[in-house]
């Protein structure tokens, strides 16, 4: 007998509700989450003994969860300074040489 509009008795799953089975697979995957991170520090480090440079990797690719990647900035400028004219005095002399700037 298919559902009939106005029917009292069998309401469902209430709006909001999870679902059993959905509920039951995040638990089972948090707790393999949580024995997983329990020993990541020995697995990264016994990596690390074979393949320093996998390590590393493995190092960068969780800190992606922990510090957020910062986005490329790109930045334009112009400078618009002209110089107006140097002068070199050397005086033969006694060897000494001054410089100036003359604006």
């Amino acid at each position: 007998m298919p559902f009939q509009k106005g029917n009292k008795l069998g309401k469902g799953r209430p709006k909001g509700s999870p679902n059993l089975l959905a509920q039951q697979a995040k638990i089972r995957m948090s707790r393999v989450a949580n024995e997983g991170l329990d020993h990541i520090k020995e697995d990264v480090n016994k990596i690390r003994e074979k393949d320093p440079v996998e390590a590393a990797k493995i190092y960068l690719k969780l800190l992606e969860f922990i510090v957020p990647k910062q986005k490329a900035v790109e930045m334009r400028a112009e400078i618009d300074q002209r110089i107006q004219q140097v002068t070199v005095n050397i005086n033969k002399d006694n060897g000494e040489v001054h410089s100036g700037n003359n604006s």
